[in-house]
């Protein structure tokens, strides 16, 4: 039995040889793709075509386009990654607030283990830019704003004593993605000083290159602290 062939739109054409060029190698990360007008002329298609299938590309994150300028493939990072997939999960979580549990449980795996890494593989300054990060934290407890994002950054911090460039993009995308979640939670009182000692106690036992007690001190962290903003957001 034969199988019906698809019709294709003309951009999906455009789309799909451009891909194969900037696989190869042809046009490489950085470089600039030909004109739209040359693109038209070497293709055979209209102006539509060619900026629809430009345009796909910009939404897969495989080039720029900036306004008055060819668009640019871009230099692949995990950051770019994670950008790229941000709106999709936010999206997500909006639509389907269900899956904030999933994503809790995710980040709990993952810090766990990054915290454990931070143990085995920490350098002495390592140590000094995490026991920095805290004092920084501290100071910052009356700015709310700063107050998240400095918790942020503290917990990137500690991903990227792993040298794995993935983690600490995956640890910061998790938390910018649910972060409207996270704000009233972290600004409740007494939450901020809850959550300095904990963090304290994570970079001890990273000093101490205690690696079960570093996971053990993320573990409780991530999961003790929602119980207690719970409590602390419950009225009286």
């Amino acid at each position: 039995m034969s199988e019906t062939i698809q019709r294709r739109k003309i951009y999906q054409e455009v789309h799909d040889r451009l891909m194969a060029r900037i696989r190869s190698g042809a046009i490489p990360p950085n470089a600039q793709l030909p004109s739209e007008r040359e693109l038209m002329e070497e293709y055979g298609v209209g102006r539509p075509a060619v900026r629809e299938a430009l345009q796909a590309l910009e939404r897969s994150g495989i080039v720029e386009i900036i306004h008055g300028e060819r668009a640019r493939v871009v230099v692949p990072t995990a950051d770019r990654l994670m950008a790229q997939i941000a709106g999709g999960a936010m999206h997500l979580l909006r639509s389907q607030p269900g899956t904030l549990e999933h994503l809790k449980e995710v980040r709990l795996f993952l810090e766990t283990g990054t915290a454990r890494m931070a143990a085995e593989r920490a350098t002495e300054e390592d140590v000094a830019r995490l026991r920095l990060a805290v004092v920084r934290h501290r100071a910052s407890v009356a700015d709310p704003e700063r107050f998240i994002e400095l918790d942020m950054a503290f917990h990137r911090e500690i991903a990227g004593i792993s040298s794995n460039p993935i983690f600490p993009s995956i640890v910061e995308a998790m938390f910018r993605w649910a972060g409207e979640h996270y704000q009233s939670l972290v600004r409740a009182p007494g939450a901020e000083e809850l959550t300095l000692a904990e963090h304290e106690r994570i970079v001890d036992a990273i000093a101490a290159r205690d690696a079960s007690g570093a996971a053990e001190a993320m573990h409780a962290h991530l999961s003790r602290a929602n119980l207690l903003y719970q409590q602390l957001l419950r009225p009286i």
